[in-house]
């Protein structure tokens, strides 16, 4: 005999799934030590929140999916958090929660809720078990539902007197293991090949935009091909950075509003037309841009403008696209030239701000000492608003998935889970989470959970005591502190020994280096820095902002 919480962990084991982040209670407790002795590594979080986007990284960053366990009700309800995000972002996650048991229903059960309507917005496929039986064959489904196509969220339910019970081993049901290779795989429409190589080579002003698709599609020796090959120049999204290197000379992104305001035709590879690329429209892009999108899901196609589809795997796609060009490579000069002076100048401009020795230090001095620190092959998470912004511009990556943010769905609380999913599966490199203050708040305890389970983590919090805009002090009277401000002079580094780990305050260049210099010399240590910046610091102004700016 073999009881429930044994078949559930073992039908998860079996398709060769590694991680279980969550918080136990009734009725998975059990649960949780079947997990283990499966051989799973599990990881108890602070709050189902952090739990539910520490899954989505890990989907994102090894393309299997971890498992978010959660108790009935309210815990469902906060792990939605990270299975929206992970949803929206296109990234494998599967929730295993429990729920009151089958006998109890409609009697006002402990915990008791309709799991499945609200689980159900946010998910690819969703499954009660009802039958121990059935088990293995509902669980390879929501494995390989929640990897193939878009990846996204699956869903496993199943009561606790389910859990409880027991059945004979030979009586289950057996099904063939899940692997990442059984993936299908598509290459596009040959016409429509031709027809982008086509608009590609007749462009005077061509670009082509590197996505987090690409960066979760493992596509990074043939995008890095394909543009040395056509010598296009390039840009990548937040997440998209590192594909190719930042440091390839044809790297545009530092001219990025002339380079999306003035292309004729543009190459989108693994990228959406949302509001992070202003969906596509002008002012933004020109009126008459040509796009063309490599993507994995039709739906996707013709969003907001008019596209020459390329459905298929981003790897085999681009590939097809490179074989196709032969020699052939891109050579207006001018429009070259062009990019290069406006990023040279930005560049500059960049460079100037960060040299900054004035004080308090601003976003610019402060992220400009810490660039000069980051190893090459770091893991860098970024949250926050001016914080992520700025971080974006000023930090470079060489190597594809060394950059986590808050992505597609723009989710705060992202950092301390992102970090720790990062620090598993890059456990010998020192992984970086420069967050705002504001930011930092969402998840800030789970940086115990990080030091319980030893994944040293340096986590850099860049302080201007609000949201967007902070203050100096704040007022006595609670009708006339601004809607913006936090606590100023808040010691966040004190946490950070709380827990066994180093903080260090930072006012100054000088302090802030010394920090830094440290946190190199012993990378297996726990670091909090508390980086207090001017509280009415800004970004430099953007030509054309991501979103409807406030009149603050």
């Amino acid at each position: 005999m073999i009881s429930g919480n044994q078949v559930i962990a073992q039908s998860f084991a079996q398709n060769h799934l590694k991680y279980v982040f969550g918080i136990v209670g009734v009725p998975v407790i059990e649960l949780g030590y079947a997990f283990q002795a499966q051989g799973m590594e599990y990881y108890g979080f602070r709050n189902e929140q952090g739990a539910s986007y520490a899954c989505g990284a890990i989907g994102y960053l090894t393309r299997l999916p971890a498992i978010c366990l959660v108790v009935s009700g309210p815990g469902l309800v906060h792990a939605l958090a990270g299975a929206a995000n992970a949803q929206v972002n296109g990234w494998p996650m599967v929730i295993v929660a429990g729920s009151s048991e089958n006998g109890q229903q409609s009697y006002g059960a402990f915990q008791e809720c309709d799991q499945w309507n609200i689980v159900k917005p946010y998910i690819k496929f969703g499954a009660k078990i009802t039958n121990l039986r059935q088990a293995p064959i509902l669980i390879e489904k929501a494995i390989r539902q929640s990897c193939v196509g878009r990846p996204g969220v699956t869903y496993i339910e199943v009561s606790g007197d389910l859990l409880r019970s027991n059945i004979p081993e030979n009586e289950l049901i057996k099904v063939p293991s899940f692997t990442l290779e059984q993936i299908p795989k598509c290459l596009a429409d040959p016409k429509n090949i031709l027809q982008a190589v086509e608009q590609l080579k007749n462009a005077k002003r061509p670009l082509v935009i590197v996505g987090k698709g690409a960066s979760i599609s493992l596509a990074e020796e043939q995008v890095i091909k394909f543009i040395e090959s056509t010598k296009l120049p390039f840009l990548p999204s937040p997440m998209g950075k590192g594909v190719v290197p930042d440091s390839n000379p044809l790297n545009v992104s530092a001219a990025r509003s002339t380079a999306l305001g003035e292309a004729d035709v543009i190459l989108l590879v693994g990228a959406r037309l949302n509001w992070i690329l202003h969906f596509g429209l002008p002012p933004r892009f020109d009126d008459n841009c040509q796009f063309i999108q490599i993507d994995n899901l039709p739906e996707e196609f013709n969003n907001n403008r008019r596209t020459t589809t390329l459905f298929g795997d981003v790897t085999l796609v681009v590939d097809q696209l490179q074989k196709s060009f032969g020699n052939w490579q891109f050579s207006n000069k001018q429009w070259i030239d062009k990019l290069f002076e406006k990023r040279n100048k930005n560049t500059l401009l960049n460079q100037q701000l960060m040299n900054d020795k004035e004080l308090p230090l601003e976003y610019y001095s402060a992220f400009g000492i810490i660039k000069q620190y980051l190893p090459r092959d770091c893991v860098y998470v970024g949250e926050g608003a001016n914080t992520m912004d700025v971080g974006r511009t000023i930090i470079e990556h060489d190597l594809p998935r060394r950059k986590l943010d808050s992505g597609t769905f723009g989710t705060m609380g992202i950092g301390l889970p992102f970090a720790i999913a990062s620090k598993l599966v890059f456990r010998d490199k020192q992984v970086f989470a420069i967050l705002g203050d504001s930011a930092f708040g969402f998840s800030g305890f789970e940086f115990e959970t990080s030091t319980r389970y030893n994944l040293p983590l340096v986590i850099i919090i860049i302080n201007n005591n609000g949201i967007f805009v902070g203050v100096d002090e704040l007022s006595q009277k609670n009708n006339e502190k601004p809607v913006t401000a936090l606590n100023p002079n808040s010691r966040y580094e004190k946490l950070c020994e709380s827990f066994g780990g180093k903080g260090f305050l930072a006012e100054t260049h000088d302090q802030l280096h010394s920090a830094m210099k440290e946190i190199l010399s012993n990378p297996q240590q726990s670091y909090i820095v508390n980086v207090r910046i001017n509280p009415y610091g800004q970004k430099k102004p953007q030509e054309h902002a991501w979103l409807t700016q406030s009149k603050l």
